[in-house]
């Protein structure tokens, strides 16, 4: 007997649940553009859609392109024209991540803690809504299944943590060029390190308090509370190197002023 495959219609998973854990689970902004690069997302959702919906209900490995492009209606070549691995499909916001925390870094407008707590507590907020709309405990528990999915899955983990080490070089870069120091800085590599893992505070936040019987509401003040908890200690910790740069913006002698500063 064939086994079945899910469509967009599918009751079984509802995709824009899955999609709003995996947003979650990313740094990505919305999609932004003309007709043909809305048209362009819209295939490349349903297709990371429906891959992600076979993948919870199958498991990653037993799962081949080729079905999850007949589920689509396209060639396997298009899947791959949109996603050039298997992995991309679920972990599918990597480009956008990239642009969202590369601009929160370099910003001038604020601090970096403060860039990244804003793009957090937006992701979040936004998730809450949609958990609200869309039934708040049987959302949430799409958190764990998207969560285990990863973790079980030796090639998924190992393409999350290239995401998150290339993450890291890109804060790095944006911390650059607001400081003017090199990228490969001690402080500035620490920083964009410890940065970037307030992601990974509010993913594990996030599944914990999504499991604790919680309304999506209460989900979500509960994780941003415990992601700011952790950005005051990134912020203190990286508060001088931030004086001392907005002092050599304001001249030498209120550099060394900055300098003297415990």
């Amino acid at each position: 007997m064939a086994r079945s495959r899910p469509t967009p219609a599918d009751e079984s998973v509802s995709f824009s649940k899955v999609r709003a854990v995996a947003r979650s689970l990313q740094l990505s902004p919305e999609p932004r553009g003309g007709l043909r690069e809305r048209k362009k997302q819209a295939t490349r959702t349903l297709l990371s859609d429906t891959a992600t919906a076979m993948f919870l209900q199958r498991g990653f490995d037993d799962v081949r392109v080729a079905e999850i492009a007949e589920a689509c209606g396209v060639s396997e070549k298009t899947v791959y024209n949109y996603f050039p691995t298997k992995e991309a499909l679920l972990l599918d916001e990597e480009e956008e991540m990239a642009v969202a925390v590369g601009d929160a870094m370099s910003s001038w407008d604020v601090s970096p803690v403060d860039a990244m707590l804003t793009l957090l507590e937006s992701k979040m907020r936004g998730l809450g809504d949609a958990f609200d709309e869309q039934g708040g405990a049987a959302a949430m528990t799409m958190v764990g299944h998207f969560s285990d999915l990863i973790e079980s899955t030796p090639s998924l983990r190992a393409y999350h943590r290239d995401a998150v080490d290339r993450l890291v070089r890109i804060a790095a870069d944006g911390l650059a060029t607001r400081t003017g120091l090199p990228a490969d800085t001690p402080e500035l590599q620490l920083t964009a390190f410890a940065l970037v893992a307030l992601w990974r505070i509010q993913i594990q936040s996030l599944q914990r308090h999504a499991a604790g019987g919680h309304t999506p509401a209460e989900v979500t003040e509960l994780v941003i509370g415990d992601v700011r908890r952790a950005a005051r200690l990134i912020d203190t910790g990286a508060s001088g190197l931030w004086r001392a740069h907005r002092a050599r913006r304001a001249g030498p002698n209120a550099a060394r002023r900055a300098s003297r500063r415990p």
